[in-house]
């Protein structure tokens, strides 16, 4: 074995000339992909294992190898590691450091693979790591979401579309959609477990190689179903990368979903939440102000996790196969993607420990916009045998009186309903109660009270 001197790179050897001082600076990754000693020392211990059982190396050459790596492990973690960036990235920066503790031995940890399949394997069990770690934080936000529901069954609210009064509902079954939305960004992460469950390693660097390895073996030590199927497709493919990178774009448009409506109800034109003091912020120069800084942040880094998307989809779109240096970028991408997701799932959850509905302004809006229309619609299908369109237009006609008259629908009399409807008694103005209103809406998913009560215990369940 010819000799690696640790001041030199790996490929000194055959690169005569220093790399320019440019170059260097754009070409390392350390900063970045430091964040992964972690799972290239896990591949990497697997790997020297396999090349034992498979009589590849030496018992003794193995244990060395694992002793060193575990101590680096330890430096690391104690902070006593140092990175350097003209050994490029976290891989030769622990190999080079390997080589300082064990001497030549640490040359065949290398032996079957390359940094093309190695960086693959850190990359895929380090998304598998934030995947859960995502998942878990999603779970405390959800069950903040549904503790704040629990609270508010029969707090009613106008639903809106277009931002306009459209049916009463309770503010409970308005919070139990952003469950809903939540649940499906779980399932798209959980999903994503099966494309990232396929193991690179020992695919080298597009080929596979001629030594007798078990890449069976390594799967099973490092976590994954399977080896993947094709070396040329496994150095080249970011398939996974680009889920990930969707499910977090999916999960922050959420999020700036609920941010976006939470700022609407804090203005002072709506007023239907209150946020403690300690999730807003002041003004410089207007005294009075308390603004929902932290929505504002939700709602834009949003645009963030888009382009992280956009970005990864244009670098791939025009890369020939297998592997090329335009990949690099990818971790930085997907860790940018990862954490600001985290911050901000953590930040929504903080504010909903520290929001309120304001209760009477929002059943004072309810009340407004003549928002039982529907639900008098209805009442004359059900009762006075009339087709949907009929009732629907025959309840217009009463909406338009009414606001001629400038009263809301619940302040007609029943002789001015008869007026338009002679067929009307008594039992239509309980149509207008909006109590009423709500509770009616059984069918399943639904807003009545019962309907409400269910979905929470059903995900209370599941907790």
């Amino acid at each position: 074995m010819s000799k690696n001197k640790n001041n030199e790179t790996i490929w000194g050897s055959r690169i005569k000339k220093n790399t320019s001082t440019l170059f260097r600076k754009v070409g390392n990754s350390i900063d970045i992909d430091k964040r992964l000693y972690k799972e290239d020392i896990a591949g990497s211990i697997a790997h020297v294992e396999m090349l034992f059982k498979q009589k590849i190396i030496s018992f003794k050459i193995k244990n060395k190898i694992i002793y060193g790596l575990n101590k680096i492990e330890k430096e690391i973690k104690n902070k006593k590691f140092e990175f350097q960036k003209k050994y490029e990235d976290i891989h030769i920066n622990i190999e080079k450091r390997l080589f300082q503790i064990i001497g030549e031995e640490a040359g065949y940890i290398h032996t079957a693979r390359s940094r093309n399949d190695q960086v693959i394997t850190d990359f895929k069990m380090w998304i598998k790591s934030a995947t859960k770690e995502i998942n878990n934080n999603l779970d405390r936000l959800i069950k903040s979401i549904i503790k704040l529901a629990e609270k508010n069954i029969y707090t009613i609210m106008p639903g809106f579309t277009h931002l306009k009064n459209a049916q009463a509902i309770s503010f409970a079954h308005y919070l139990m959609a952003h469950v809903e939305m939540f649940n499906r960004d779980k399932k798209k992460f959980n999903s994503n477990l099966d494309n990232l469950n396929e193991n690179p390693l020992g695919v080298a660097a597009l080929t596979g190689t001629s030594f007798n390895i078990d890449r069976n073996y390594t799967s099973k030590k490092l976590g994954f179903k399977k080896p993947t199927n094709n070396s040329i497709d496994t150095v080249s493919d970011r398939d996974f990368v680009l889920d990930f990178l969707y499910a977090v774009s999916v999960c922050s448009m959420h999020i700036s979903r609920i941010a976006e409506d939470f700022i609407i109800w804090n203005s002072d034109a709506f007023n239907l939440i209150n946020l403690s003091d300690k999730v807003v912020t002041g003004s410089s120069i207007m005294p009075q102000k308390k603004n929902p800084d932290l929505l504002e942040y939700l709602r834009g880094k949003s645009g963030n996790s888009y382009g992280n998307l956009l970005s990864m989809l244009t670098i791939l779109k025009g890369l020939p196969l297998s592997y090329f240096k335009d990949l690099q970028d990818d971790k930085e991408i997907v860790f940018k993607s990862n954490d600001t997701l985290i911050d901000s799932i953590k930040i929504l959850d903080e504010i909903l420990k520290n929001l309120s509905p304001n209760k009477k302004r929002m059943l004072e809006l309810a009340k407004s916009g003549y928002i039982t229309a529907t639900d008098l619609a209805d009442y004359l299908v059900k009762n006075h045998s009339m087709s949907f369109r009929e009732a629907y237009q025959k309840t217009a006609v009463i909406v338009n009186f009414a606001e001629n008259k400038k009263k809301k629908l619940n302040e007609l009399s029943l002789d001015e309903l008869k007026k338009i409807e002679p067929k009307l008694n008594n039992n239509v103005l309980k149509v207008f109660n909006l109590e009423n209103s709500v509770n009616s809406k059984k069918s399943y998913g639904g807003t009545s009270f019962d309907n409400i009560k269910k979905m929470i215990m059903k995900y209370k369940k599941q907790k």
